[in-house]
């Protein structure tokens, strides 16, 4: 390793660089926070040691400067002044580890290794992390709707606080993806976001999943465990499908929202937690609350910011847009010469309702990379139920039609390839007025 050693007694740096070079590390030398801060910003070191006392200044003190030159860099506090008290503040500010002196060789290389193995560890997360994004396309949230920018910028606001967000729409439509953008947006970027599917287990079980247990709290409970509360500690917890949380769950979540309190299964010792909520539901709670199915107090505890994601139905502009980046993702992921859609294909995919939503589009974009065999993806490629929408007029030649369906769908058309309504107008020859009042006629 590369290694800073920040000390102001020349002894000891020289018997500590010794030391560290018969481990085969590369050692450079610094006797005060400002030689350190210095060759923080003309070099890359793997680790520093940092003595607490320096001639003119805290190491204490010398600390967050160190880690805004080089934020992860390991830093491992230095004393022959042990406290516990020093050891917890050095923590709290960002030490790696902390050495009392005088240490041993053995004691050098036992928190190396540490460091290594923690490295190794970050180096195998960002790889796994790294194949998921091969296998996951990133989802885009630019947008043409200006109605859609209006609910992002909502929800990019409400990010920086602390403040419980509740997310609305319907499967498919992006919630979590929305979750994840406030969370990376938020002051807790840094720590975890985690996630628990309210509806995927039974009361019992989940009350474990969301808070863990202790050993022996129900049968197969052969060691303590700690829930996604624990694991979320200082960062966000997601809870997807809000809606279809058990009602005997609901108090101890309300609890955790207001206090920030909460007990593992089988424990009596009450925790503190620090984490953010962020809810998402595909129902209307409003209505779960008027059966009785869901508490009042807990829904306004949720929603203090709302955020409604709309259906991709009404992001008619962004079709496109998506379905061609999501046709690139997959046409690389699979190697195939896949370059585009058919015009067909393009009208289909912009006039078909998506009950689904993304998770629909996704779907039938894989499908017609998978199937596509020229180069294109047509009408053939996506599943049916979308070719289907197409009116007789553009599936067969000298269909029988009437004018009002030949004038419909020339108007659909003109509006899909147009980013705004006074641009059709143009292209239609009409006042905006007029298109309006056609729009309206033909449900368009």
């Amino acid at each position: 390793m590369n290694i800073l050693l920040i000390d102001d007694e020349a002894s000891l740096r020289k018997s500590l660089r010794l030391a560290l070079e018969t481990m085969d590390h590369q050692i450079t030398e610094a006797p005060s926070g400002d030689r350190a801060l210095d060759c923080l910003a003309h070099g890359m070191f793997d680790v520093a040691f940092l003595d607490l006392r320096l001639s003119q200044e805290q190491g204490l003190d010398v600390l967050p400067g160190l880690l805004r030159l080089a934020p992860g860099l390991p830093v491992i506090v230095m004393t022959a002044y042990a406290t516990i008290e020093t050891a917890v503040e050095a923590m709290r500010r960002g030490a790696f580890d902390y050495l009392p002196k005088p240490f041993t060789p053995s004691q050098i290389r036992l928190v190396l290794d540490r460091v290594n193995r923690i490295r190794q560890l970050e180096s195998h997360v960002e790889e796994l992390e790294a194949q998921v994004r091969s296998i996951i396309p990133e989802v885009d949230l630019q947008t043409a709707e200006p109605a859609f920018q209006q609910v992002l910028d909502f929800a990019l606001k409400a990010a920086p606080t602390e403040a419980s967000v509740l997310l609305l729409g319907e499967t498919g439509t992006g919630k979590g993806v929305f979750a994840r953008t406030i969370h990376a947006h938020s002051r807790r970027s840094t720590a975890p976001f985690i996630t628990v599917n309210c509806p995927s287990l039974s009361s019992e079980l989940l009350e474990s999943e969301l808070f863990g247990h202790v050993r022996g709290a129900f049968t197969g409970a052969v060691q303590n465990t700690v829930g996604k509360v624990e694991a979320a500690e200082g960062g966000t917890l997601f809870l997807d499908e809000i809606g279809d949380l058990p009602t005997v769950l609901q108090p101890k979540l309300l609890r955790l929202l207001q206090e920030k309190r909460y007990e593992r299964v089988g424990e009596t010792r009450t925790r503190a937690c620090d984490v953010r909520i962020i809810a998402a539901t595909n129902r209307d709670l409003r209505q779960a609350v008027a059966e009785g199915k869901f508490r009042e107090d807990l829904m306004y505890r949720l929603n203090v910011i709302e955020v409604s994601v709309p259906p991709l139905r009404e992001r008619r502009k962004d079709i496109q847009p998506l379905a061609e980046h999501l046709l690139r993702f997959f046409a690389k992921q699979s190697g195939k010469p896949v370059v585009g859609f058919t015009d067909d294909a393009r009208d289909a995919l912009v006039r078909y309702s998506w009950p689904g939503n993304l998770r629909e589009l996704r779907n039938a974009i894989e499908r017609g990379v998978i199937l596509a065999s020229d180069g294109t993806v047509g009408l053939a490629e996506l599943p049916a139920q979308i070719g289907a929408t197409m009116p007789a007029a553009t599936m067969a030649i000298g269909g029988a039609i009437t004018l009002d369906e030949l004038e419909a769908e020339h108007i659909r058309r003109v509006l899909a390839s147009t980013p705004t309504l006074e641009e059709a107008a143009v292209v239609l020859g009409v006042d905006p007025s007029t298109l309006y009042r056609k729009r309206k006629r033909y449900g368009l």
